[in-house]
């Protein structure tokens, strides 16, 4: 994938996906990119997972609400048009978690005996899949306004890449789950012997971790009942939107061979559930400072100069000793300056094979001699994502 064509997606694409494993810049190029998309026009929503502080702060990013960046700082020059709009958010899982039971719930007295439930506290946290699940709430909720013209996500950092993906068809399997459905209805006809024989079970571990705490999941269980067909329904309009033709996948890495076994794993994966990866995107690339003609001819002139650092051309030793010193330093510069070379032509190498394998190319993010941590920085990042 060339920068224009990473750009048809910033200009083209209603939702962009930005994957990865952590540490990768996947929240700097998710932000880059929406810096971009407001640059060209379109309404844009960036949802940001756990950003640099710096940044955060350059954002507005001081609390979880969404909140909508100054035109001044993502459009400097005052060049783009009058309809780009940056709005920023951060994800909270609770407070998501909290708007999802306050949307289910069939009453207030419901909703608030959930919220108010010790257990529910724990859980909304804690649940394995929660902030993934939640990402892909909150994504879904800014579709729906229908404010939006591009919404750009960036995904939360995890151990396992496909969390995200896999978190609304997780939190199905959890409401299909048999234990669940039995505590669901605990004196329903049939359910009674399964029910009395699961009374039997919790007595037992109420022992162990105590009875207020069973109380507690056996409330919030009972508290819940009625809403998890809103919650299913919610589940597969997030995965629908997922799949959909206007949502892109840019996958961003690194290259340390680490980030990119991890990233084709990650292609792999995502293969599985129907979807490919549009973009990919690889940060913190070594600069392409010569070919492979010049990397021979500033390894020549590296021996030359210690050559002429130990002797001159009489054969005599050098008379100025500093100066072969000298002369020596530089040729070091010389095969440091090829050794950089070499490995960004491998490092090239490498990255192309990887992304001719997903049916893409790489766009490269060179190494910058600062952080990225304001609107100045990131438009120096979009300049090397779109040009």
């Amino acid at each position: 994938m060339s920068r224009a064509a990473l750009g048809a997606l910033v200009d083209d694409c209603h939702v962009l996906v930005c994957c990865g494993t952590g540490g990768v810049g996947k929240t700097t190029t998710a932000a880059a990119l929406a810096v971009e998309g407001a640059r060209r026009g379109r309404r844009v929503a960036v949802i940001t997972i756990d950003p640099a502080r710096r940044l955060a702060d350059t954002l507005g990013l001081a609390g979880t609400n969404d909140h909508e960046v100054a035109r001044d700082l993502w459009d400097p020059e005052g060049r783009a048009p009058d309809t780009g709009r940056l709005t920023a958010l951060m994800l909270d899982t609770s407070e998501t978690f909290d708007g999802l039971v306050g949307r289910y719930a069939e009453s207030e007295e419901q909703r608030d005996r959930i919220l108010e439930n010790r257990f529910y506290r724990n859980l909304a946290g804690a649940l394995s899949g929660t902030q993934e699940y939640m990402a892909m709430e909150r994504l879904h909720e800014l579709h729906d306004t229908g404010d939006y013209d591009l919404i750009v996500v960036d995904t939360p950092p995890s151990r396992h890449a496909l969390d995200f993906l896999d978190a609304p068809q997780r939190l199905i399997r959890l409401l299909d789950n048999r234990v669940f459905r039995v505590m669901m209805a605990p004196a329903r006809g049939a359910l009674r012997i399964a029910s009395a024989a699961l009374h039997a079970f919790v007595r037992q571990v109420g022992r162990v971790v105590g009875t207020g705490v069973i109380d507690d999941i056996i409330a919030f269980f009972r508290a819940f009942e009625g809403m998890e067909e809103g919650f299913r329904a919610r589940a597969d309009a997030v995965r629908m939107l997922l799949a959909d033709g206007a949502t892109a996948f840019v996958l961003v890495t690194s290259p340390r061979r680490d980030s990119i076994d991890e990233a084709v794993y990650f292609a792999e994966q995502i293969a599985t559930h129907g979807l490919t990866i549009s973009g990919l995107v690889t940060n913190r690339v070594h600069p392409a400072f010569a070919d492979a003609t010049e990397v021979a001819r500033l390894r020549a002139r590296a021996t030359e100069l210690r050559i002429e650092g130990d002797e001159d051309p009489n054969g005599r030793t050098d008379s100025h000793p500093d100066a072969g010193a000298a002369r020596r330093r530089l040729a070091d510069r010389y095969d440091t300056l090829a050794d950089l070379a070499v490995l960004a032509a491998h490092e090239r190498r490498v990255l192309a094979q990887v992304a001719e394998q997903m049916g893409t190319s790489p766009v490269y993010v060179p190494f910058l001699p600062h952080d990225v941590h304001d609107l100045t920085t990131l438009h120096e990042v979009g300049a090397h994502l779109v040009g």
